[in-house]
This record gives C-alpha cells, sequence and structure tokens, in this order.
C-alpha cells in the first residue's frame, strides 16, 4: 500500500511528521516565541496571528486552540519572559540576610543578564508603551511592579533598622533598578559599547557603591568591603 508520504516530497513529509510529534505544551511554547520574536520586531500593531502561525508552521486556527484570545497569549509572553519569579527566588534569601550589597549586586547583574541573553522582553515594553497597548501595564504590574515594591520594603525594613537614613523607599528603590535600567538601554537599545575596561561587573560595582554611599546612615562605611550582612 502506498503511503500518503510517498506522494508528497521528502521535506514535506518530514515537516509533517515533526508537526505531529509535537507535544501541547511544546507548541504552546514555539507560540510563544515566534510571537514574542515578530512583536518584538514590527510591534503589536505590526504583526498579525496568521503571520505567528506562518512562523510556527501551523494553522492560525491552531494558536487559537492554545490561547482563546490575543490578550491570552499576551499574558503567556509576559510569563514566559519576564521571569520576575526567577529574580526574587535568587534574591529573596540574600534579602533575608540583610546583605545590602550582595542584594543590589545580585539583583543588578540578574537583570542585565537576562535581558542580554534574551532582549525580545526589552523591545515588547518599549512597543507596547509607545502603542498604547495593554501589554505595557501587564507588563509593568508583573515585572516592575513587584521588584519596586520587592525592593522598596526591604530598603524601608533598612531605614527602621538604622541602616540606611530616612526616605522615602519606593524613590529609594526606583534610583538603583533607574540606574540599572539606563544600563539596559544604553547597550540593548541604543547598541553603545562600553570602553574596554569598563565591563559589566565594574559597572554593577559602580552603580551599588553610588547608591549605598547615598543611602548608608553612615557615610564612612566602607562600602567596598562590605562583602558579609550588613549591620
Amino acid at each position: 500500500m502506498v503511503s500518503k508520504c510517498s506522494l508528497i516530497s521528502d521535506k514535506k513529509c518530514r515537516e509533517k511528521r515533526m508537526r505531529q510529534r509535537v507535544s501541547g505544551s511544546e507548541r504552546r511554547q514555539q507560540i510563544i516565541e515566534a510571537a514574542a520574536t515578530l512583536f518584538s520586531r514590527r510591534g503589536f500593531r505590526g504583526t498579525t496571528t496568521r503571520e505567528v502561525a506562518k512562523a510556527v508552521g501551523i494553522s492560525e486556527a491552531t494558536i487559537f486552540k492554545h490561547f482563546a484570545t490575543k490578550e491570552e497569549l499576551y499574558a503567556a509572553i509576559i510569563e514566559a519572559k519576564a521571569q520576575t519569579q526567577q529574580v526574587l527566588g535568587i534574591i529573596a534569601p540574600i534579602a533575608e540576610a540583610r546583605d545590602d550589597a550582595a542584594l543590589l549586586r545580585t539583583l543588578a547583574n540578574e537583570l542585565i543578564a537576562r535581558t542580554q541573553s534574551d532582549p525580545t522582553l526589552l523591545r515588547l515594553l518599549f512597543f507596547s508603551a509607545l502603542e498604547g497597548h495593554a501589554l505595557a501595564d501587564l507588563f509593568f504590574r508583573r515585572r516592575v511592579q513587584t521588584l519596586d515594591v520587592f525592593l522598596g520594603r526591604y530598603i524601608a525594613d533598612r531605614v527602621a533598622a538604622g541602616a540606611f537614613r530616612p526616605a522615602d523607599p519606593l524613590q529609594m528603590a526606583w534610583n538603583f533598578i533607574g540606574m540599572v535600567t539606563f544600563h539596559v538601554l544604553l547597550h540593548e537599545l541604543f547598541g553603545q559599547k562600553p570602553p574596554a575596561h569598563l565591563t559589566r561587573e565594574l559597572a554593577v560595582e559602580e552603580m551599588v557603591l553610588t547608591f549605598l554611599q547615598g543611602v548608608r546612615s553612615s557615610p564612612g562605611d566602607d562600602i567596598r568591603a562590605a562583602h558579609g550582612p550588613a549591620p
């Protein structure tokens, strides 16, 4: 008996078999990755679900089997790309140890490294904000606001303990994350190359030192030597 694959080209046959082997979770991830890539290149208004389907090699109807609405797809992209819980899982134990320098250093390195390894999230953020897309608010609440609140609460505790000078905790959190964000924008969005001697590690260390010198209640603290838990 002649198989169906013998009636079409070998290449098409292989592609068909590969599509059949993909599990539901794998297909869902493929759609998320393709959509995120296209949205980050063309914006949300400039990308259709038909184009996403074509990039994955499936029908448009298949997309809506996995995501009932575009909004559901957008939310899935944020969950996959923001990685907020992963970042919190790394910095939370350091915060409990009250190691100020290590906490800030780790937070900055995590945000920079994750953006460098997958810059689509940064581009998605800007497209969503410029286009007035609902994803901008979703991203802000699930990534930006969550980290702001976490760091703000930590700073409030340090102010209460007398380790940091009195100031608005949320504003202080914005100040530090603002330095990290500008660094990311400079390199990932504008493509500016730093001088050879200015490594990421050195840049992060300067951010940490600058911030702690401004917030420590005792200006004479030797911040550069602060490798262990803060007092």
